[in-house]
């Protein structure tokens, strides 16, 4: 097994991997007690090279592997490839790879079901077991054993083996475009950035008044930043439930933060509560101009409901047709704004799903396409049209 430790093994490989048409890439790494997912482990393979980067060798510059990933003649195949491209991103300044193809999206284009986990599709397309022993292993430790390395390997070569499969069932299926759709989302760079002043976003929002939004935003700005620069859990700097008692009473100093009760006791008196202070002070000066805009939901059309239990069954049919997992097509969201508005925004309304599922969606909902039982089955029928 070839195992790289320096950087002239790594340019070495990293040649060769280049005289490859495609490259499937895998990592290993620990994100449990930190914010920032620390690279454990690199795995490439490519026609005939396969090699396990260790990128915690003293003295390694992952530089020519970072220069593999954006060499446009070489496609590199990822598995679920969100979190292994967040970790390019940030260690890469930016980096992300390109062409790219993510089998799991892949397989629920060509109908292997919605999120299909990597083992079942090896077992699919190779007929070949998979060794879950090493999965969750400690990566970090040196030395590897024989049956981790082994495992780190076997994932990359199942999914250099598995790429021209699909890619000729996509081909001969005409939705190669598809999955190139969701690659461009996948490969934005917007996806992995991480803006603390964005963070608010991942909270539901219990209120919309401004000063409660503002005060919001700045705890939760205050967290994402206490977490990057301290490199933990944004939930082990203070708990969600802790930022919402925080966003009630917006404390701009030391006495407003007693008795708080999922605020950890001691906290009102820390260096992290100076620095949340000085920042809600700062949003507080001008709460309406640092509160995000949020719109209120409108609310839902009465009677709206059976139209949209109706694109449910339409958009199942069309999925079962296609051989797709719905998920891929649209979702619950998108439904409800296709059935409650003429012009709804949403994904199911672009590109390939809005041929495939999107524009015969308003059809039904303009009674133009109906819904029909044939022999115990559901069909979708030209209103008008006799069927069989």
């Amino acid at each position: 097994m070839n195992i790289i430790t320096t950087t002239d093994q790594l340019a070495r490989a990293c040649d060769a991997l280049l005289q490859a048409e495609h490259v499937a890439v895998d990592t290993e790494f620990m994100r449990e007690t930190v914010y920032w997912p620390a690279l454990c482990l690199i795995q490439a393979a490519g026609g005939d090279t396969e090699v396990i980067i260790d990128p915690l060798a003293e003295g390694i510059d992952l530089e020519p592997f970072w220069e593999l990933m954006v060499d446009e003649r070489v496609m590199k195949v990822f598995h679920a490839a969100r979190q292994d491209l967040e970790i390019f991103y940030n260690l890469g300044d930016g980096l992300i790879p390109a062409p790219m193809f993510d089998s799991q999206v892949a397989a629920m284009a060509i109908g292997l079901g919605d999120s299909i986990a990597y083992d079942n599709l090896v077992q699919t397309l190779l007929k070949r077991p998979v060794d879950k022993g090493s999965r969750f292993t400690d990566w970090s430790r040196r030395p590897l054993s024989d049956n981790q390395l082994t495992y780190a390997m076997a994932d990359v070569t199942h999914l250099r083996d598995m790429y021209p499969i699909m890619r000729e069932r996509l081909e001969r299926k005409n939705r190669t475009a598809w999955v190139e759709d969701e690659m461009a989302i996948l490969t934005s760079p917007d996806t992995y950035r991480m803006d603390p002043e964005d963070s608010w976003k991942r909270l539901k929002l219990r209120k919309t008044h401004p000063k409660w939004l503002a005060a919001l935003r700045a705890a939760a700005a205050w967290r994402e930043r206490e977490a990057q620069t301290r490199d933990m859990p944004r939930q082990r700097v203070m708990k969600d439930d802790a930022l919402y008692e925080i966003a009630t009473l917006a404390p701009t100093e030391e006495g407003q933060m007693q008795g708080l009760r999922a605020v950890p006791k001691g906290f009102e008196r820390s260096r992290p509560a100076e620095r949340l202070y000085a920042d809600m002070k700062a949003a507080m000066a001008n709460p309406e101009a640092y509160a995000p805009k949020v719109e209120k939901p409108a609310p839902t059309p009465q009677g709206i409901g059976p139209t949209i239990e109706l694109l449910k069954v339409y958009l199942k049919l069309v999925a079962d047709e296609a051989g797709v997992a719905s998920r891929l097509i649209a979702t619950a969201p998108d439904l409800e704004k296709i059935a409650c508005s003429d012009t709804p925004d949403v994904p199911a309304m672009r590109g390939w799903r809005r041929e495939v599922f999107g524009e015969p969606a308003m059809g039904l909902k303009r009674g133009e396409i109906a819904l029909v039982l044939e022999d115990g089955k559901v069909a979708a029928r030209p209103v008008g049209d006799k069927g069989k």
